[in-house]
This record gives structure tokens, sequence and C-alpha cells, in this order.
């Protein structure tokens, strides 16, 4: 199969079954719905106005335009509806997430493949092109003598994206289609991967996103992005969809973020929340961010002091917390004081009778709620942690610091 520039093709005189000019392309129709990748028709700007020629009816291409197999009198006029993307004016020169090479890039040339095993041309889109070799061919088109032009670009090294590797970036949902629905590659990324496109992104396009992803790969991927970059994408959703985002992030992280917000727009999305998830971030908000007990969250495992390795796996299956929160089970005494702490990896490898008391580590090490951010990264650096308790003057354990809590606080203060 040979390759189309569609900056080649646009513009390209369109001829009908008797060989008479009948004008120009002006774009290239897909309708994502029926075929992600197979245009659709071709639209072709005439006198009388825009007229539909459709794939089936394009019968070959060469250097002296688009041949068709019928006359321009049984095309019909073309009129845009929903769930059509038109390659020009949708694509070039769009922002678009290449979700394989994790980033976001500009399209600036698209390529079509020409198949000619049915009795008709079917022309494919197979990538897009990001490179400067794309660019060079629009910039010099019709500067440049085409053979002159050929030569030149022939001599740039291609940087095509395959289309399956594109999410188009939706914002406008009246004018474009989702190509793919909620992003499901993008959400298959990494929540970190997703962060860093969505930081490169300009507002509507981050609103955009935010829209389409299911709400706890979203809650995942804005615990990632700066804090004001969070403040700003929260305050572009509407509040019940930011409250089902929030409700998915960790607490302390919700926290932090509802903290940042200005005081109405915090409130009005905690009046959306579940009163569960609501009542657990208000406590958490109560607590100054640079301390022990604002930088915890209240996701954590904890048992009675006599429970067995067996009771601990069957509450590590019904956990819902962050897996990050899992490294260690806490144990509990009488009024809910902090007795011991059991790393998951001794738990793995003993007797299902085995009682936890004779699992837990030594020295028990914990932070009060008002220990200071400096203490804490101390306690971690010291012992090798990957939690740490905290608790408040009676000994009651009110929640715990993750390692990658300390990560994030050791990164703001480079």
């Amino acid at each position: 199969m040979s390759t189309i520039a569609l900056s080649d093709l646009l513009g390209t005189s369109v001829l009908d079954s008797t060989g008479q000019v009948s004008g120009r392309v002006r774009d290239v129709v897909l309708s994502p719905r029926d075929d992600r990748i197979r245009v659709a028709g071709i639209i072709v700007k005439t006198r009388g106005g825009d007229l539909l020629l459709p794939a089936k009816l394009i019968a070959s291409y060469d250097l002296k335009g688009l041949r068709a197999s019928s006359p321009s009198s049984e095309w019909q006029p073309f009129g845009a509806g929903e769930g059509v993307l038109l390659l020009s004016r949708d694509l070039l020169d769009q922002q678009i997430i290449d979700v394989h090479g994790r980033k976001v890039v500009r399209v600036n040339d698209v390529d079509l493949l020409e198949d000619h095993s049915n009795s008709h041309l079917d022309l494919k889109l197979s990538g897009v092109d990001v490179g400067a070799r794309g660019a060079l061919r629009r910039l010099l088109r019709g500067i440049v003598p085409a053979s002159a032009l050929r030569a030149m670009v022939n001599r740039i090294p291609p940087r095509v994206i395959p289309w399956e590797f594109v999410d188009l970036i939706e914002t406008d949902p009246a004018r474009r289609v989702k190509l793919n629905i909620e992003h499901e590659r993008l959400a298959r990324l990494h929540p970190a991967d997703i962060a860093d496109i969505v930081e490169e992104l300009a507002p509507a396009e981050r609103e955009a996103v935010f829209e389409t992803l299911d709400e706890h790969v979203a809650a995942e991927a804005l615990e990632e992005i700066d804090p004001k970059l969070q403040v700003k994408i929260v305050e572009s959703l509407e509040p019940e969809h930011a409250a089902d985002i929030v409700e998915e992030m960790d607490p302390d992280a919700a926290a932090d973020l509802l903290g940042d917000l200005p005081k109405e727009t915090s409130e009005e999305i905690l009046g959306e929340m579940e009163p569960a998830e609501r009542e657990e971030v208000e406590e958490l908000l109560e607590f100054r961010e640079d301390t022990a007990a604002g930088r915890m969250t209240t996701d954590y495992l904890a048992m009675g002091a006599t429970a067995t390795v067996s009771d601990a796996v069957e509450t590590l299956k019904q956990f819902e917390g962050g897996i990050e929160s899992v490294s260690t089970i806490y144990l509990l005494g009488e009024d809910a004081r902090l007795e011991g702490a059991v790393p998951l990896a001794r738990i793995v490898v003993s007797p299902p009778e085995t009682p936890l008391k004779q699992l837990a580590m030594e020295p028990l090490v914990s932070a009060h709620a008002g220990a200071n951010e400096k203490e804490v990264a101390e306690l971690f650096d010291k012992y090798n942690l990957l939690t740490l308790p905290v608790v408040d003057d009676e000994g009651r354990m009110t929640g715990v610091i993750t390692a990658d809590d300390i990560i994030s606080l050791l990164r703001s203060k480079l």
C-alpha cells in the first residue's frame, strides 16, 4: 500500500466519471462510529457548493487528481452532522494525546493509505505526522515545485504516530466525535503519565480530559498534578462532578485540595459529597498541613491486638483504600490505642493461626499528631519506613503517613 499525505490531497482536482473536473478536495470525512480508520467520503468544493463524494465512488488517485466512478450530478450536498470528523478541520494543527509516547503533540499532517483490494479505492487513516516533515510539506506547498518539494521532504526522517496510539482531545462535543469512548487508551496509562499530559494542555483541554475519564482514574491523576493546577482543574468542573472525583481521592489528598480552594467552592463540593467521605475529609481539614496530622490519611489497616494472620488476610481482601497503605497492619488495644505494627511481608510467610502480636516490629515507631514535617521526615529516614502511624495525646491512632506523602513533601522543598 502506498501513502498519501492529507496536505497533498487537499486542493487536488476531482474528476467525475465523464473525465470533467468537478471541483477540488476541500476536506476528508471520517465517521469513527462506523469505522475508525476508513475514510467515509471526500468533500468536494464546487461552484455550486460543497458536495460529498462517498468513499465507494472513489475510483483512483494520481498526479492528475482524484477520479470518481459516477457523474457529479449524483453527488449529494454535504451537511456536517454530529459524529463526523473532518481531517483538515479537526486534526491539522490540533494538539492530540500520543498515548504510546505519553505526551501531547501537535498534528502537522495526516497519512492515508491507499487500499485497492476492493472495486474502488479505499483510503485508510494510518497515522499523524508530528514532525518537521509534515510541517515543511504544508509550508512550502504551492511555493516550491512539487517534484523539488518531494525530494526535500523525503530527506527528512518521518515522525509519525500510528492512529491507534492517538486520543483526540474533545473540547467541542457538538462539533467533534469522541474517538475513544471515555478515552479508553488514556485511562490505561499510569496516573503520573496522565498528570504529565494534562499539565501540557490548555485549560479547555484539561477540562475535556477530566470530563471523559472515569472518576477513579481522574482522582489518581489529579493527585499527581501540581497543587496550583489541581485547583484550576477542579474549579473548571461542575461541583457534582468535582465531588465524584474528590470522593475517589485519598482522604489526605482530598483535604489538601479542598483546603487550597476558595472557601465557597470547597463548601459547594463538600455539600455534593457522600456523608461518610465528607465527614472523613472535614476531620482532616481541621489540621494544619505542615503537621503530621495534616499529612496523614485515614485509610489504613488496623485490627484488634488479639488478631491472627488468618484474620489479617480476610481484612486485606476487604480493604478498599490505596495500595500504598497496605504495607503494614496496625494492632489496636483498648480505646483504639496503638499497640503494634506488623509488616505485610511477615504475614505472607506465617501460618494462618499465628498471632499478629508475635510478628510486630520493634521498636514501635509513631508520630504525634502535632509533630512538624521535619520530625516526620527524620523518622521515615531513620527507620526506613513505608508508613508511619499518627497518634493523639492519649496514644490513640488517628491515621498514617505514607512514603509517597514524604516524597511529595521533599520534592516541594527542592
